[in-house]
């Protein structure tokens, strides 16, 4: 059994940074694909970030690139995502999703793309 658990948001200032962290534990051998989401009131849950570990670039929405970072430590299992910058729009709910393999026909940029979620981490920018 797979569980994916996400940490590290908080209350933070406009300009202020986080990094979250999502724990994969169970059988996490062979994610190819892990992604972050996020889930504002009100609105549908959205892209962020996501990367394949086996070859290529992260992808990042357009929004966050130059202020989020997502890295991965495979010794402990653990994803990151460094936001820097943060403005009131990044206010949300984050998710931390994963993949073994992009299924064909599957844009990697979907929610459906993935087959494994955490409960999320809420970020919070005060203006």
């Amino acid at each position: 059994q797979v569980q994916l658990v996400e940490s590290g948001g908080g209350l933070v200032q406009a300009g202020g940074s986080l990094r979250l962290s999502c724990v994969a534990s169970g059988r996490t051998l062979n994610f190819d694909i892990m992604a972050w989401f996020r889930q504002a009131p009100g609105k549908e849950r959205e892209f962020v970030v996501a990367r394949r570990w086996t070859f290529g670039s992260p992808y990042y929405t357009d929004s966050v690139k130059g202020r989020f970072t997502i890295s991965r430590d495979n010794a402990k299992s653990t994803v990151y995502l460094q936001m820097n910058s943060l403005r009131p729009d990044d206010t949300a709910q984050y998710y931390c999703a994963a993949a073994r393999s992009l299924r064909p026909g599957t844009n990697w940029l979907s929610s459906t793309a993935y087959d494994y979620w955490g409960r999320g981490t809420q970020v919070t920018v005060s203006s």
